[in-house]
């Protein structure tokens, strides 16, 4: 009945076509009209448009004639030579109908699905040049800096022809040029630069000529599922030194390398004894296995509870791998795992993995360290220091004991528990430094997670293979990876800001996006982002076959068979794109091929520099390209001439992906603009989603049916498994990024606040006035506190109050003014309010006769040079808010760290983690805002203005007010000040 109805009214995404389809109609009709039109009277159009939309005309109503404007500007530039990336190219591209269709998508905030190839790159050139004509700023992000920096000189030749300002922005620009950069009419740059620039004008930047951009009104995010999904998961931190440091990695590496190798032997050898068993018993040889006895069938089972162990241990390990290769053996692997998850068995499960001195969860990316192995970390200390790094003090039991001892006086009584503090904090410390050196060497791989590039740690991007220089794991990590390499150990950092990309993507007024695969994640991007996906049809039919992918049981013979296909299709003389999951993988691949004398190109995160010249020579004839994920993503591989006849791109894929999407992805590099070519998957049963992920009847499926040696098995049911493995990763990914952004919209808003007081301080003419709302607010929050409701035992307390008000202002408070049976709360507050207002007046007077002294010893200085000691005096106050804002956001962010660290642990209490950090972080927050306004305020009686002693040198001083009047900014007196803190 739905497809019936279907049939008659159409989807909401034809119908959206539809409709979409009679704006082109109108624009390709506008823009025969300018073909008649000279060159100027074109570029005309750009300064008419804008009138028009001061006028009041909207963007709709100008939508055809501007996209007719775009589109015969590329019409006028075909043939024109153009420097792009270094070498030159002839303009000969024109908009057709379905990137016309793609455009107006974008502009009306959607996500424009396209096939690789269709051109989204010219596509996104209409939106950006009709929302560009607002004079707001509209930004094209990109994947990477290589495509903002082309992008910005080919697609922007557009724009420089119509009389707008186009820039890029990258990783090396310098930080002095980007607010010009901001002030393009249209800015190219990557989702990283963009969001970090917002954090740094908004948490870094000590006054508003710092500050680069000019606000988010129009973004297309070009790659939009890699950014906006799977770049999300992963928050943009700014962080800088922390301020106590007590790192131990060094000391520890050698400790925890030993404890690891231990666990390494033990499961190498339980791993050789089963194997050595099986082989006995004779169940090591294919096909039917024997009869065993009762006592040979209790041998066999215990070998493969060793197998079951080291699987635990060392899921990675060689001899288990190749045990498994077995069907039959695979089977009784997962009937014992089965057997101790049951409860009753729970018991004999805990004897089992005691024997362990490590239990690695490869599901969940965890790991426990047992008894066994805590033993064996002590027996790494000498005598002397048999400190226990797996339990922490009692601080609340080591207090009492303290306040019990009646050997101890006041005095030590807190000395010593000063001292058990401070072994506390030592101690979790050492066990959070122990904990991450475990998990760098139990967890994160080498050429797989990350790099070891010119001494220094370099992330790879799970999702792209690309490398993600500059960025750190954080908590310490990062520095746990660097001991277990042997590079230098850099300090610890601390948060000073932080935004996910969603808030920060959320920020713009309108966002759309375009991508060759989102339909998978279109729920997402309507629940996170509130857009819509719309897939705009091909501007010629897809002729790529995709072959069903074959299925092996071991790596060994899935390798085998790549080799053939290989060898197969390179006879042939079609060119090969290999696609492989990780750095390790794309350089095992090469050594197979250099060793059967095959030449190929290697792209990974170690040579992505040559990334654009390895692509563009990728649709040679017989040429072999082996990439990780990135496989060019955003540059078209090109085929040369001849080799669409021979059957156009074969791409090879060594595994299915965790995600759909990038599978997608792959496939779509071949094929382009109607090009014919050829995709196929390679997996195998060892291969990461399938060992972990695959459901269990496959293993009784592949008892029944195992193929002999080197052949692919091939099955509805196993094409149906993969999907499901897929899909219940893609479900986990979602949570995780549902999770983070879900505690950073309790954030959010404290950032929102926070950054929105800032900009206050930054931009305001008269810092003074914001200083005694800050007084008024401390003085009312503290006359709330202390006078509450005389009915109530010590709700009326204006001792207390004045007491306070001595003790934070240099103020005299009399003790009958407050002493009153009858006066009112607001009266009081009034008074205190009044008390400060006249102590600060009184500072600030003499802070101005101070200046005024210095403007008197500079009178052999140029006429022109006066200095207003108002303004002076404003730039003071607004430095010592900035200093403090500044200083009590990045402890407020320290204590959310901690916060999130260790709200998880309260769902052991049956309490909902999420709630609970709402609550605290709401505590905290107002702490917080608390502790900001009393430190302004400490800050605001205690700096001082200092006339520079006799000998001072004055021209020193004359020197830096000609500086600062030649570069137009705030002179530096600031340099021969003392500000208290």
């Amino acid at each position: 009945m739905l497809d019936f109805v279907k049939q008659i009214f159409g989807t909401a995404q034809t119908r959206t076509l539809k409709k979409y389809a009679k704006i082109v109609a109108k624009v390709n009709e506008q823009e025969l009209a300018l073909q008649s039109c000279s060159d100027d009277e074109v570029r005309g159009k750009t300064a008419e448009f804008r009138e028009r939309i001061a006028a009041g005309e909207t963007l709709e109503d100008l939508l055809p004639e501007a996209y007719a404007v775009v589109k015969n500007a590329c019409r006028r530039l075909c043939g024109t030579e153009i420097h792009v990336s270094g070498y030159n190219q002839k303009w000969d591209m024109v908009p057709y109908d379905v990137q016309i269709l793609g455009a107006i998508a974008m502009h009306y905030g959607a996500i424009a699905e396209m096939q690789t190839g269709e051109g989204k790159t010219l596509t996104a050139s209409l939106p950006l040049y009709l929302n560009a004509l607002t004079g707001k700023p509209v930004h094209l992000v990109t994947v990477n800096d290589y495509l903002a920096h082309r992008d910005c000189q080919w697609v922007g030749t557009i724009y420089r022809w119509l009389g707008l300002s186009v820039a890029a922005l990258t990783n090396a620009t310098p930080h002095h040029q980007r607010k010009s950069v901001y002030e393009s009419d249209i800015v190219y740059g990557t989702s990283s630069e963009f969001g970090f620039d917002y954090l740094r004008d908004n948490s870094m930047a000590q006054n508003r000529e710092e500050q680069c951009q000019r606000g988010h009104y129009f973004a297309i995010v070009d790659e939009v599922d890699s950014i906006l999904v799977d770049e999300a998961r992963t928050p943009l931190i700014i962080s800088g030194p922390s301020a106590a440091a007590r790192q131990m990695y060094d000391e520890l590496k050698d400790q925890v390398a030993h404890v690891v190798r231990l666990q390494r032997d033990i499961c190498n050898k339980l791993a050789t004894e089963a194997r050595r068993s099986l082989e006995t018993l004779g169940w090591l040889i294919e096909g039917e296995k024997p009869k065993l006895s009762k006592e040979q069938e209790i041998e066999k089972r215990e070998a493969v509870k060793k197998i079951w162990l080291v699987s635990k241990g060392t899921p990675q390990n060689k001899i288990l791998k190749r045990l498994k290769e077995d069907p039959e053996i695979r089977g009784e692997h997962e009937k014992i795992d089965i057997y101790y998850h049951h409860d009753a068995n729970k018991e004999e499960r805990t004897d089992a993995l005691a024997g362990l001195y490590i239990i690695v969860d490869e599901k969940s990316n965890e790991y426990e360290v047992t008894d066994k192995g805590i033993a064996a970390w002590a027996d790494t200390h000498s005598q002397e220091d048999k400190t226990d790094d797996f339990t922490m003090l009692d601080l609340g039991g080591e207090y009492a004991r303290i306040d019990d001892d009646a050997t101890l006086d006041e005095k030590q009584k807190i000395q010593q528990k000063v001292r058990i503090r401070e072994e506390d904090a030592r101690r979790k410390e050492r066990s959070h430094n122990l904990r991450q050196l475990f998990r760098a060497h139990l967890l994160m791989e080498k050429d797989v997670d990350y790099i070891v590039a010119e001494g220094k740690i370099v992330i790879i991007d799970e999702n792209t293979g690309r490398p993600q220089p500059g960025r750190r794991f954080s908590d310490g990590l990062h520095q746990a990876i660097e001991a277990k390499e042997g590079v230098a150990i850099q300090g610890e950092t601390q948060t000073y800001a932080t935004i996910t990309l969603q808030n920060y993507f959320r920020l713009y007024a309108k966002l759309a996006g375009m991508t060759g695969t989102a339909m998978t994640e279109a729920n997402e991007f309507k629940e996170i982002y509130k857009i819509d996906v719309l897939a705009i049809p091909t501007h010629r039919p897809n002729q790529r076959r995709d072959a069903d992918d074959e299925i092996y049981m071991t790596e060994r013979e899935k390798y085998n068979a790549l080799l053939k296909e290989i060898q197969t299709i390179h006879g042939q003389g079609r060119p090969i794109l290999i696609g492989t999951e990780s750095v390790e993988v794309s350089e095992k691949l090469s050594r197979i091929l250099r060793q059967n004398h095959l030449e190929h190109t290697i792209l990974n995160a170690k040579n992505h520099a040559h990334e654009a010249a390895i692509i563009a020579e990728a649709g040679n004839p017989r040429a072999i390209t082996v990439a990780t994920n990135m496989a060019g993503r955003g540059t078209d591989i090109k085929l040369k001439e001849g080799v669409a006849e021979l059957g156009g791109l074969h791409v090879i894929a060594t595994t299915r992906h965790h995600s759909r999407r990038i599978d997608r992805q792959l496939r779509g590099r071949g094929a382009r603009l109607g090009d014919p070519g050829t995709s196929k998957f390679y997996v195998s049963f060892e291969d990461a989603l399938m060992r972990m992920f695959s459901s269990p009847r496959i293993t009784a499926f592949l008892q029944r049916f195992r193929p002999p040696e080197g052949e692919p098995i091939s099955a509805k049911v196993l094409n149906k498994s993969i999907e499901t493995a897929q899909k219940r990763i893609e479900q986990r990914n979602y949570t995780i990024r549902k999770h983070t952004l879900e505690y950073d919209d309790v954030m959010n808003k404290q950032r929102t606040e926070i950054y929105s007081f800032r900009n206050d301080v930054l931009h305001a003419e008269n810092t003074l006035q914001i200083v005694l709302e800050v007084i008024d607010n401390v003085c009312v929050h503290m006359t709330n506190k202390y006078l509450v409701n005389r009915s109530i035992e010590g709700g009326w307390n204006p001792e207390a109050l004045r007491t306070w008000l001595m003790r934070h202002f240099p103020v005299t408070v009399e003790p009958s003014l407050f002493d009153n049976d009858y006066i009112e709360q607001n009266e009081v507050s009034k008074k205190a309010i009044d008390i400060v207002h006249q102590t600060l007046e009184q500072k600030l007077d003499h802070q101005r006769e101070t200046i005024q002294q210095l403007q008197n010893m500079m009178q052999g200085a140029p006429q022109n040079m006066n200095i207003q000691p108002e303004s002076i005096l404003q730039e003071v106050i607004r430095s010592i808010l900035i200093r403090c804002i500044d200083k009590a956001w990045q402890e407020h962010l320290l204590h959310i760290d901690h916060l999130r660290t260790e709200v998880s642990l309260r769902s052991v209490g049956q309490k909902d983690p999420l709630t609970e950090f709402k609550h605290e972080a709401f505590r905290l927050f107002d702490n917080f805002t608390l502790r900001l306004q009393t430190d302004i305020c400490h800050g605001l009686f205690k700096f001082e203005m200092v006339v520079p002693p006799p000998q001072s040198p004055l021209n020193v001083i004359r020197e830096n007010i000609e500086e600062g009047q030649k570069e137009n900014r705030t002179i530096p007196l600031l340099a021969d000040s003392r500000i208290g803190g």
